[in-house]
C-alpha cells in the first residue's frame, strides 16, 4: 500500500515520530512484512510517501480498519494538510531502485478496455525513453482500492523528468483522457540511497537529502584530501596523464565510500541520520552541529597533509 499525506510546514519531526508509533502498532498485525518512509522530493510539496507490506490483502485490510490505527489517526490529524491518499497494490512488491513514481488511474466507467489499449500504446512509448527501469500495473481491489495504479522507474531523477515532460507523453494523456476521467502522479525517490541503508526496528527509513547531502560531505573531503596527496602523486609519479590519473582516484574514492567510508559515517551519525521515536527537535540541531564541527576539523587539519 502507497499512503501520501501532506504534512504542515514546522510539524515534520511531530509527524516522524507519529509515524514510528503508527507502524510499532501495525508491527503487531498478522500479516505484517515491513514499513518504508519517503520524506518530500524536490518536486514534492510537504508530500510523505508511505509504504506497508502485508501478506495478504484482507490482513491489511485488518490494520486499515482497526481500531488501533483509527485513533492514531485521530492523534494525528493535526499534522497533516487535508486528507490523505492510498493505493493498494495486490502482487509482488514493486522494487525500489532509482526513482519511482506511483499513477494512480480513475477509469471512466465502462471504458477498462479502452483504458488498458490506451495504457500498453504508452508504455510502448514510456520504454524507448533514456533511463527507463520497468513497469508494474495493479488492477482495482474490490473494497479497498477503486483505481487502477501504475507504478514505473527511472534511473535518475533527471531522465524522469525528460519522460514526465515530454511532448510524446503529453499528447498521449491527451489522446486518453476519455478512458481516463482523473489520474494522480507521485514521485518517490531519494538522491543518495545507496549510501544510507537506515533500517531500524520499525522498518527503513528514507534519510533527507539534505542530512544525506551533509553526510556525504563530511566523509568525502577527507578522503579527497588524502587521495590528492598519496595516490594522485603516486600516479603522476608513475607518468600516468592526468585525466587517466583522475580517473583512477575516482574509482578508488567511490570504493573507499561505498564500502568503508560511509557505513562509519551511518553507525556515528545513526542518531541524526535516523532518529529514535523518541528524539526531539534537539537532534536534528545536534547532528547538524556535530557535521558541521567536523567538516571544519577536516579542513583545518587539511594543511598538514602538505606539509609532508
Amino acid at each position: 500500500m502507497f499512503l501520501t499525506q501532506r504534512v504542515r510546514q514546522g510539524r515534520e519531526s511531530d509527524y516522524q515520530r507519529w509515524q514510528d508509533r503508527l507502524t510499532a502498532l501495525a508491527r503487531d498485525f498478522p500479516g505484517f512484512e515491513g514499513q518504508e518512509i519517503y520524506p518530500p522530493g524536490d518536486s514534492a510539496q510537504h508530500e510523505w510517501t508511505v509504504t506497508y507490506s502485508f501478506t495478504q490483502a484482507d490482513q491489511l485490510t485488518t490494520w486499515l480498519n482497526s481500531p488501533e490505527r483509527q485513533g492514531m489517526l485521530d492523534q494525528g490529524r493535526s499534522f497533516f494538510e487535508g486528507p490523505e491518499t492510498q493505493e493498494v497494490l495486490v502482487g509482488e512488491p514493486p522494487v525500489q531502485k532509482g526513482v519511482t513514481v506511483v499513477v494512480s488511474h480513475h477509469i471512466a466507467p465502462g471504458r477498462e478496455r479502452d483504458y488498458l489499449h490506451w495504457q500498453h500504446k504508452l508504455e510502448k512509448v514510456q520504454e524507448k525513453f533514456p533511463g527507463y527501469m520497468g513497469l508494474e500495473r495493479f488492477r482495482p481491489v474490490p473494497g479497498i482500492e477503486e483505481n487502477w495504479v501504475v507504478v514505473f522507474r527511472f534511473d535518475t531523477r533527471e531522465h524522469l523528468e525528460n519522460w514526465l515532460g515530454s511532448e510524446a507523453r503529453r499528447k498521449l494523456l491527451e489522446e486518453g483522457a476519455d478512458a481516463v476521467g482523473s489520474y494522480e502522479v507521485r514521485r518517490v525517490g531519494s538522491a543518495f540511497s545507496g549510501w544510507f541503508g537506515t533500517e531500524g526496528d520499525t522498518g527503513k527509513v528514507a534519510v533527507p537529502n539534505w542530512k544525506q547531502a551533509m553526510a556525504v560531505f563530511l566523509a568525502i573531503y577527507p578522503v579527497v584530501v588524502l587521495l590528492s596527496r598519496t595516490v594522485n602523486n603516486a600516479l603522476l609519479a608513475a607518468g600516468l596523464p592526468v585525466y587517466a590519473m583522475l580517473f583512477v582516484s575516482n574509482i578508488v574514492s567511490v570504493a573507499l565510500l561505498t564500502w568503508a567510508v560511509m557505513p562509519l559515517v551511518n553507525r556515528l551519525l545513526r542518531f541524526w541520520l535516523a532518529p529514535a521515536p523518541t528524539a526531539g527537535r534537539g537532534t536534528d540541531v545536534l547532528g547538524t552541529v556535530v557535521v558541521a564541527v567536523g567538516c571544519l576539523v577536516f579542513l583545518a587539519l587539511a594543511p598538514l597533509a602538505w606539509r609532508y
